[in-house]
């Protein structure tokens, strides 16, 4: 008998939030409210109850893929009769501006660094991959920053592609978020970890035809969602908490609007969303959804209601 298309199973099974939290087994918290603290991105209200029932589950998730990744490089070397030297499992985090991706991301380097095999873990953000602004003024690209042509993508790519194919150590540039660029002569170097994390807006667009995508070399994706008027509503909130705070420092690349009053902030907050984040958000993140293995779905107070996970 042929499936027609609306009987066709879904490659993704759907989780509530209910029955993911029990996938957590055993596993207890590993940070003190203060840690997590820390790790709580400006507006993300994130707490212990959220990341008992949401991530304590994913990291046990990711912690068996990464097991199983061993296994299987040593099947691999098996096969091949010599052993397989060690590269990094790389988990790739995307999702829109302002939706909570960086929390996410630094909440996963903590916890799958304290699960009981101890893996170093490091985590890279594609910011630091970001043309410098005066290459993006001169190509008339600086009211598009975060969209994809606004990144060195050959050099993100060369990065991750060394990392998997083992290599001890990489330098990349470094992004700085008050001063708004990278900052001339400063740079990472990232030495071969057992995890990866490689956090930003566009790690899940399919590669161009007859090249590679940096997702190629994800173990494992994830994908930080949330309908997009609640999004618009945090990245404005947002943008209020640093008029308030980044913005007063004269070092910050935004120091002109902290003169400004609360009504032109607001303003600006609005026309940035409509003019460049939705359209971005719309146009390049939304449409990699499907490409994850993982979809994180938020709601309004930020908390996560439902997860969808790909079978295999």
């Amino acid at each position: 008998m042929t499936l027609g298309w609306d009987t066709v199973p879904s490659p993704f099974v759907e989780i509530s939030r209910e029955t993911w939290r029990t996938l957590r087994a055993d596993d207890r918290l590993p940070l003190t409210p203060g840690e997590l603290n820390a790790l709580r991105g400006l507006r993300d209200p994130i707490d212990t109850t959220e990341v008992e029932d949401i991530y304590l589950p994913l990291a046990r998730l990711l912690s068996l893929f990464f097991t199983a990744d061993e296994r299987l490089r040593g099947t691999i070397g098996e096969f091949l009769g010599e052993p397989v030297g060690p590269t990094p499992f790389i988990i790739g985090i995307a999702g829109s501006v302002a939706v909570g991706k960086s929390t996410t991301s630094r909440l996963l380097r903590t916890l799958l660094a304290r699960r009981p095999e101890h893996p170093t873990v490091e985590l890279v953000s594609t910011d630091s991959f970001l043309y410098p602004n005066a290459v993006l003024a001169d190509r008339g690209l600086l009211d598009r920053k975060g969209f994809p042509e606004s990144y060195d993508r050959k050099a993100l790519l060369r990065f991750v592609s060394a990392m998997k194919s083992g290599a001890e150590e990489v330098t990349i540039p470094v992004y700085s978020h008050l001063e708004y660029d990278i900052v001339p002569g400063a740079e990472q170097t990232v030495r071969r970890p057992d995890i990866l994390i490689v956090e930003g807006l566009n790690v899940l667009q399919p590669p161009a035809p007859g090249s590679q995508a940096i997702s190629d070399f994800f173990d494992f994706s994830i994908y930080v969602d949330a309908r997009i008027e609640h999004i618009r509503q945090w990245f404005i909130e947002r943008l209020f908490a640093l008029y308030r705070t980044a913005f007063v420092n004269p070092r910050s690349y935004f120091h002109r609007y902290s003169q400004v009053d609360q009504d032109e902030i607001a303003a600006f907050a609005h026309r940035v969303w409509r003019e460049v984040n939705e359209v971005n958000l719309v146009s390049n993140i939304l449409p990699t959804r499907e490409r994850a293995t993982l979809v994180l779905r938020k709601d309004a107070d930020h908390s996560v209601r439902g997860i969808r996970l790909r079978r295999i």
